[in-house]
């Protein structure tokens, strides 16, 4: 069903849109799950565009061998903001493959070359292996409260769906000096073909909150964003660290896979395989 603002039905749907801090089943306080998460990282649910031109988004469920599908995705952009991440070549398309340099901001990169992204040679076009697009993958993530929900979904786009988000941001937000948060948004995909299928995303605004809902909203999205930001300028100085232990050894980048963790000269990342920092 499509939504406007002339709908009636999109505007009941506006102010049953359920936050995490007024959803009527909340029967269970942070003291209740406290001993639960004792040791444990919470974590957002991933979710990328699809390969091969699919035009459905696989959302990870309660049992990891049978994962959700989904045609769209509807929710509140709580927070975006760029990322990046350079590969060797030839490893770019392998998720098991640790990047050479990453950042989390799209501005500093961390690890080799590392340094100001605006002035990265691997950050420029034609400096893919192509010689058309850039060495470094430029990607955009986004975190998506759907509702209902207690933690939002982490998008990330790839370089090919970065220009729709952009030309979508202009007309529904920027034009109308409106933040992200204000307004439940559609996100779905569409086939393309230069010779490979691949899926971009599309986008389309359903409705705007307004008077309550929308102050609601604006103090769940700030509390959000607030967090982020501390858990991205921690993951960004973990990031140097480890790139430091690394590109300090004289026998340049060594790495030792035994499947299970990496083992990067004499330090081992904790747990399974990380995945790029957001």
């Amino acid at each position: 069903m499509a939504y406007n603002e002339n709908n009636s039905e999109a505007l009941v749907a506006m102010q049953n849109f359920q936050l995490p801090d007024t959803l009527s089943e909340a029967a269970f306080s942070n003291e209740d799950l406290a001993e639960d998460m004792d040791g444990l990282q919470l974590s957002f649910q991933r979710v990328k565009i699809p390969a091969g031109g699919a035009l459905q988004f696989e959302l990870p469920g309660e049992d990891p061998e049978n994962p959700d599908y989904a045609k769209y995705l509807e929710g509140v952009i709580l927070y975006n903001h760029a990322s990046g991440a350079y590969w060797q070549e030839g490893s770019e398309y392998d998720e098991n493959s640790t990047p050479l340099c990453s950042t989390v901001d799209g501005k500093v990169g961390m690890g080799e070359p590392g340094g100001s992204c605006a002035v990265c040679p691997f950050n420029q076009f034609r400096s893919a292996a192509d010689g058309k697009g850039k060495a470094c993958k430029n990607m955009r993530v986004l975190y998506l409260l759907r509702d209902g929900d207690y933690l939002p979904i982490q998008l990330t786009l790839p370089p090919t769906s970065i220009r729709p988000f952009n030309d979508f941001y202009n007309v529904a937000f920027a034009t109308r000096r409106r933040a992200t948060y204000g307004s439940v948004v559609q996100i779905g995909l569409k086939r393309m073909d230069n010779g490979n299928l691949y899926s971009v995303a599309t986008f389309k605004k359903l409705y705007d909150f307004t008077g309550e809902k929308l102050a609601q909203v604006k103090a769940c999205s700030e509390s959000f964003r607030e967090q982020i930001k501390i858990m991205l300028q921690q993951r960004a100085a973990d990031t140097e660290v480890r790139c430091e232990d690394v590109f300090s050894s004289d026998d340049g980048y060594v790495m030792q896979d035994d499947g299970n963790s990496f083992c990067i000269t004499s330090g081992t990342i904790d747990g399974d395989r990380e995945e790029l920092p957001a």
